[in-house]
């Protein structure tokens, strides 16, 4: 399809009127006809900045996982899982306004973008004394554990500490609604302990294995 002349929208534009769209009116409804006429032009002026619907939506995953996500301060030190912990928390805020665009960021997520320059972040865990060896699997770790998390509970509805898990049975599972009464913890705190442990647990590890062995008494 030719392009026109002259460019008459930003990409900037396109990006955020495509996630408007489908906010409003769900993934399905997203198309480029449909996102031409929310911007008042006509479909040929997309083909200025992007070659294909594909190269939109992932610009729309780059935008929700990235620019919208806060980053905290960091400055290294023993409590360096904070800010590990506090990013989490920022990416799952930035990615649950836009639970329609969950299976967007499922295809189209760069994996770099939570966790930004590994170089820059490594070199932070480093300055926090934490062992090189340990860095891949702290980077991996809260990657998988944060993305897999978040975007499974987007593609969810909404849930409550009684609702955590949907349609439990009373009769036939008896120790899953004991359970669920029991528990205290919001769906953003379950999140927040699960990254905690996650580091935590990380560093319990290493320091166990760093222990001599005790001599058995004869």
């Amino acid at each position: 399809m030719p392009r026109p002349s002259k460019p008459l929208i930003s990409r900037a534009a396109a990006v955020q009127a495509s996630i408007e769209i489908i906010d409003s009116e769900g993934l399905e409804a997203f198309s480029l006809p449909r996102l031409a006429k929310q911007l008042g032009v006509r479909a040929p002026s997309l083909y200025h900045h992007f070659s294909d619907k594909s190269e939109i939506l992932a610009a729309v995953a780059r935008h929700i996982a990235g620019a919208t996500v806060v980053r905290p301060r960091r400055r290294p030190g023993p409590d360096w899982p904070e800010f590990f912990v506090a990013l989490s928390l920022n990416f799952r805020q930035a990615i649950l306004r836009h639970r329609n665009a969950a299976p967007i960021l499922l295809q189209h997520l760069p994996r770099e973008l939570l966790i930004g320059t590994y170089e820059e972040t490594a070199q932070f865990l480093a300055d926090s004394g934490v062992p090189t060896h340990l860095h891949v699997q702290i980077l991996d770790g809260m990657e998988t554990l944060s993305i897999g998390a978040v975007l499974t509970e987007a593609m969810r509805k909404p849930s409550t500490r009684a609702t955590i898990f949907p349609n439990v049975d009373p009769e036939s599972q008896p120790l899953l609604t004991e359970a669920l009464a029991a528990n205290e913890y919001t769906s953003k705190q379950l999140f927040e302990e699960m990254i905690r442990s996650f580091l935590h647990g990380v560093m319990r590890d290493e320091a166990k294995s760093a222990r001599p062995a005790k001599k058995r008494s004869a």
